[in-house]
C-alpha cells in the first residue's frame, strides 16, 4: 500500500510539473490573480466590525445596512445561493482594483476568447495589476483585435471566495446596488462553462427583475426609490436596444467588406457609420441624456469591443423576459430554481 501510495505521489507531481511547463504562462496568471485575490481578502473586514466603528459615516453605515437586506432578500425570497457573499467589506479607498482586458476584430463581431480551467472559453481577462493588464493589451493588439481596458463595480468568484462589498458599491442608488449585488450572485449560483454571454444575459434579467422585486418590497410601489431606479432602468434599456440594434447594421456593413478593398476604405465606412450612431442617440426620449450623450470632443468613438458588451449583457433580454412570463408566469424564484435544477441535472433549459 505504501509502495502504491508513493508511486501515485510521483507520478501526481510528475504530471504537475509537465502541466506547469506546458501552460506556464496560465499557471504564472493563475498564480498572480490568486495572489491578488487573496491579498483583497486580507484586507477586509466583517460588516458587523464596521458597522461597530463609531467613526464610520452615516451614509457608509445606511448603505451597508441596505446591502445586508439585499443579501437577504436574494437568498430567502429569489432562492439564490445561500452563501457569505457580501458579507465582508473592502475599502478601495476610490481607486479601482481589478482591470479587464476585452478583444474584437476591426472588421468583424468576433470577440477575442482566453481559455481558463473550470470556466472555459472567457472573453475577456482580468488583473489585479494595472501594468499588467496594458501588456495583455498590447499582446491582443499585436493579434489583430481591437482592444479595451476597463475597471468592474465588482465580480463574482464563483464561490470559490468569499465576495466582498467594495466601498464604491456603495455609492450607487439603492435600485442599482440591489441589482449589481444580485447580478453577482445569480453568478454564484448559476454558471454555465464556456457560455459568457448567457452567463452574463441571465444575470442581467434576474438583476433587474430582482432590483425591483427588493424595492418594491423594501420601499413599496409609489416609493422614490422604486420611481428613480425604474426612470433608470428605462433609459438603460433604450440606449441598449438601440447599440444592439446599430451593431446588426454595423456587422451587416462589414459583410459587405470585399477582399480587394484598403484598409482606409473600411476603416473610412466604419468610422462614419458608427459616428453617425453616437449623433443620433440625442434624438432618443431619454430621461437622463447626459448620462448617453456623446462628447466628440471629449471621448474617442467606441470599437468593436464595446459593442460586442451590449450583446453580451442584453442580447437575449427579450427572449428571457418571454418565458419568464408565458412559462414562470412572472414569478421569479420559480424561474431561477427552475433553471438551477436543469443546469445541475443537464437537462435543456427553455431558451
Amino acid at each position: 500500500m505504501k509502495k502504491f501510495a508513493a508511486l501515485f505521489f510521483k507520478y501526481f507531481f510528475l504530471l504537475l510539473f509537465l502541466l506547469c511547463v506546458w501552460q506556464y504562462k496560465l499557471v504564472l496568471y493563475g498564480i498572480n490573480q490568486l495572489k491578488g485575490q487573496l491579498t483583497l481578502i486580507y484586507n477586509t473586514q466583517p460588516v458587523n466590525e464596521v458597522l461597530n466603528d463609531p467613526a464610520l459615516d452615516p451614509a457608509t453605515r445606511e448603505k451597508l445596512l441596505l446591502t445586508e437586506k439585499i443579501r437577504k432578500f436574494a437568498m430567502d425570497s429569489l432562492g439564490l445561493k445561500n452563501s457569505k457573499n457580501y458579507t465582508t467589506y473592502y475599502n478601495q479607498h476610490d481607486q479601482p482594483i481589478m482591470w479587464v482586458v476585452t478583444g474584437a476584430l476591426p472588421y468583424e463581431l468576433k470577440a477575442k476568447e482566453w481559455w481558463f480551467p473550470l470556466l472555459g472559453n472567457v472573453s475577456y481577462k482580468g488583473f489585479f495589476v494595472e501594468e499588467k493588464a496594458i501588456k495583455e493589451e498590447q499582446l491582443v493588439k499585436s493579434e489583430g483585435y481591437e482592444t479595451d481596458i476597463y475597471s468592474p463595480s465588482a465580480w463574482s468568484t464563483l464561490g470559490f471566495f468569499t465576495d466582498p462589498i467594495f466601498s464604491n458599491m456603495l455609492k450607487r442608488s439603492p435600485g442599482r446596488l440591489a441589482e449589481l449585488i444580485i447580478h453577482e450572485l445569480t453568478h454564484a449560483t448559476i454558471y454555465l462553462k464556456s457560455s459568457v454571454d448567457f452567463n452574463e444575459n441571465l444575470a442581467t434579467f434576474i438583476g433587474e427583475k430582482g432590483a425591483e422585486q427588493f424595492l418594491l418590497s423594501q420601499f413599496g410601489e409609489h416609493s422614490e426609490e422604486l420611481k428613480k431606479y425604474r426612470g433608470f432602468l428605462t433609459d438603460d434599456i433604450l440606449y441598449s436596444e438601440y447599440m444592439m440594434l446599430n451593431s446588426k447594421r454595423l456587422d451587416s456593413l462589414y459583410k459587405t467588406f470585399t477582399t480587394d478593398m484598403t484598409v482606409r476604405e473600411k476603416a473610412t465606412l466604419k468610422y462614419r457609420m458608427i459616428a453617425s450612431f453616437m449623433t443620433g442617440i440625442r434624438k432618443l426620449p431619454l430621461s437622463y441624456p447626459d448620462r448617453y450623450v456623446f462628447d466628440f470632443k471629449k471621448s474617442r468613438l467606441p470599437n468593436n469591443t464595446e459593442f460586442m458588451s451590449f450583446l453580451r449583457y442584453r442580447k437575449d433580454q427579450n427572449i428571457f423576459n418571454d418565458v419568464f412570463q408565458k412559462k414562470y408566469n412572472s414569478n421569479l424564484r420559480y424561474f431561477i430554481e427552475d433553471i438551477v435544477k436543469k443546469s445541475e441535472n443537464n437537462e435543456p433549459l427553455p431558451f
